[in-house]
């Protein structure tokens, strides 16, 4: 089995406006965009790391009213047997399995609440970028992907046995939030958690993706000098690092984490 079965390994952040959405992101992450070389496609590296792309949304899709979004590719040894299992379990096929030529294979899902995800089966192992665990902590790479959903435990049960995460901690966020179920492969390598919070955000059930910064409240300041939001404050949470849950100027979701709290 490959080391990146499970694992988001890949990030796409489906746009309105793909230019605008390279400046605030260099400027924001510090991540460079580069041309594929092998088309129409602009990715995100993180010094030498690809660590994703950006696409333009496609006007069908603005019209049928899905908003710019990050959407997250979870690794796998077998797109359509994933698929499958996917509708199976109550999910939908919304971009059935496809080849990219020379790179693997992908289908992208929706999970039983109407949370947007993809799965993603490279060609050989080199391809499976972001599959190494050990890169989650390193600047400018995702470390942690949180579904903010409206029935979590119907959700858990979807996820798991897609993918055969296990609950690794759990921990009380109040009466209004309720439970934070965290997930990963054992329990000391937590790679997301998931709660009933969109009713209270106000969204429709999505996944948030956590992505490594220097400093976040820097980079909350960034965030607003480029033309997006800061939606709920900077936070410290446990284990001594620091985060912002943030809007892009088009309207996507992404959060920031810091692994140090600054110094007041």
């Amino acid at each position: 089995m490959d080391a990146s079965n499970g694992r988001f390994v890949w990030f796409d952040l489906m746009t309105t406006d793909i230019k605008g959405a390279e400046s605030f992101y260099s400027d924001v992450v510090g991540w460079q965009p580069t041309k594929w070389a092998g088309g129409d496609y602009v990715m995100w590296k993180a010094g030498d790391d690809e660590v994703g792309g950006v696409v333009g949304l496609p006007r069908s899709a603005r019209k049928a009213g899905p908003s710019p979004e990050w959407l997250a590719y979870v690794g796998t040894d077998d797109v359509d047997a994933i698929a499958r299992k996917a509708e199976q379990l109550g999910g939908k096929v919304v971009v059935p399995a496809r080849d990219i030529p020379s790179i693997g294979r992908y289908a992208i899902l929706v999970d039983r609440q109407g949370a947007d995800f993809a799965v993603f089966q490279a060609l050989d192992s080199t391809g499976a970028a972001g599959g190494d665990a050990s890169e989650a902590g390193k600047l400018g790479h995702f470390s942690w992907a949180e579904l903010n959903t409206t029935d979590w435990k119907s959700a858990w049960a979807f996820y798991s046995n897609l993918f055969g995460w296990l609950h690794t901690a759990s921990m009380d966020m109040g009466p209004e939030y309720g439970e934070y179920f965290m997930f990963g492969f054992d329990e000391k390598d937590s790679i997301g958690g998931m709660s009933n919070s969109a009713p209270l955000l106000k969204t429709r059930p999505h996944w948030l993706h956590y992505v490594n910064v220097k400093s976040a409240d820097e980079t909350v300041e960034k965030v607003v000098q480029m033309g997006g939001r800061d939606l709920n404050g900077l936070m410290d949470v446990p284990g001594g690092g620091r985060i912002a849950q943030c809007v892009d100027p088009q309207g996507a979701r992404f959060a920031i984490y810091s692994s140090q709290v600054e110094a007041t």
